[in-house]
């Protein structure tokens, strides 16, 4: 265990406080058993390590393992638990958990056994897919860690930190918001970059690796974290990325299943349960009808991948701008907000606000007769009445 706490209190001491990610200060840390899930890159493991960091000055206190560390070849998770325990340890950080067999039932066992230990532990978004041998919803805190903000992106890149904004004050009072805004920083531009850049931490690593990167991380996810979590062929693999480069060549997806399943070579049942699985993996969203059944037998009306970013490294032609403002709005306003398909524009937000979506010269005439409705404009730095400036909806996280 020695080597293990002097790999921790490395990692602990060298990780910067001088960003912090949104998610950090809505965690409840005072739970015995916490999960933070959420993309590959997205920050989870800078996020615990700040905790420890800032909450436990005492490193004896504190241990961050990560799972698939050569330590678990001849040690078990629970004789490390044990061990931390006896030398005075107070709070496990479980890093990757689903790269470790059986975690579920030793995590249990451990929470049982030792009621004075705190444990939190990350994992891909797609744990919620794994069934474990033993169910610890009634145990864990789970909180998923989405993508950077806007707001998030200028703070780390560019050193400006701004408040987030409420939907709520958006709505009513765009105008004053974005002229106070616009005076400290030029958004537009800032949005430009973030529609290719701006999605996940490592960008502060620099933009001429950020692509390169960023497509690494996505088969990360499916060819290593993927076939850790569920059972998976390696040809299976391959239809997933070929699922991936139709839909992010579309502008944006409408589904016709049986031709996306005849490309990708699958059954219809298969491309829909593929399509479930991208979206838990938070590389697809789709919108449905607000009424329509949950779960993956149900059509989505459009598909879109993820984030922006996502867009613009898949796709092999000029991404469409169209499709990227689409993409931006869905992922800034779907953490906080539910996304549907609206028969009459482009989403449907909360079950009662209606958003169009388009460039400055965007026209009201779509949506003139639908109330609570509004215009998400790009190109504009301050709007008017019920255009609302595109970029502003990346403030509320």
């Amino acid at each position: 265990m020695e080597n293990l706490k002097r790999k921790s209190n490395k990692r602990i001491l060298n990780t910067p406080l001088t960003f912090n990610r949104y998610l950090l200060k809505q965690i409840n840390f005072k739970n015995r058993l916490i999960c933070i899930t959420g993309a590959r890159g997205t920050g989870k493991t800078t996020l615990v390590l700040q905790h420890l960091k800032m909450a436990y000055p005492d490193t004896d206190e504190t241990l961050y393992v990560l799972m698939d560390d050569i330590f678990f070849v001849h040690n078990t998770l629970s004789s490390l638990a044990e061990d931390f325990i006896q030398s005075g340890g107070k709070i496990l950080v479980l890093d990757e958990v689903h790269k470790y067999p059986g975690w579920s039932r030793e995590i249990k066992n451990i929470y049982d056994f030792y009621p004075e230990l705190k444990i939190i532990y990350t994992g891909s978004s797609l744990l919620e897919l794994y069934k474990s041998e033993v169910d610890l919803s009634r145990r864990t805190v789970v909180y998923n860690l989405h993508e950077l903000s806007l707001r998030e992106y200028i703070e780390l890149y560019h050193k400006i930190k701004i408040p987030a904004i409420s939907l709520k004050d958006i709505l009513a009072k765009h105008i004053q918001i974005s002229n106070d805004i616009s005076q400290k920083i030029k958004p537009v531009k800032y949005l430009k970059e973030y529609f290719q850049y701006g999605s996940y931490p490592f960008i502060t690593e620099g933009k001429e690796e950020y692509p390169e990167k960023l497509t690494k991380t996505i088969w990360q996810v499916l060819e290593v974290d993927l076939p850790g979590i569920i059972p998976i062929e390696y040809g299976t693999i391959i239809k997933l990325k070929k699922m991936l480069y139709l839909i992010g060549s579309s502008a944006p997806f409408i589904p016709n299943i049986k031709e996306l399943a005849e490309k990708i070579g699958a059954s219809r049942d298969q491309t829909l349960r593929f399509i479930f699985t991208l979206e838990k993996a938070m590389l697809l969203f789709s919108t449905r009808p607000k009424s329509s059944a949950t779960g993956y037998l149900t059509k989505p009306e459009k598909i879109y991948l993820h984030n922006s970013n996502l867009l613009y490294s898949l796709s092999d032609e000029t991404t469409e701008i169209g499709t990227a403002r689409e993409t931006f709005f869905a992922n800034q306003v779907s953490l906080q907000h539910k996304i549907n398909h609206s028969e009459k524009a482009d989403f449907l937000v909360s079950g009662m606000y209606t958003f169009e979506i388009g460039g400055k010269n965007k026209k009201t005439g779509q949506i003139r007769n639908i109330q609570n409705s509004f215009i998400a404009a790009d190109n504009i730095e301050t709007g008017n009445k019920n255009t609302i400036p595109l970029w502003l909806f990346g403030f509320l996280y």
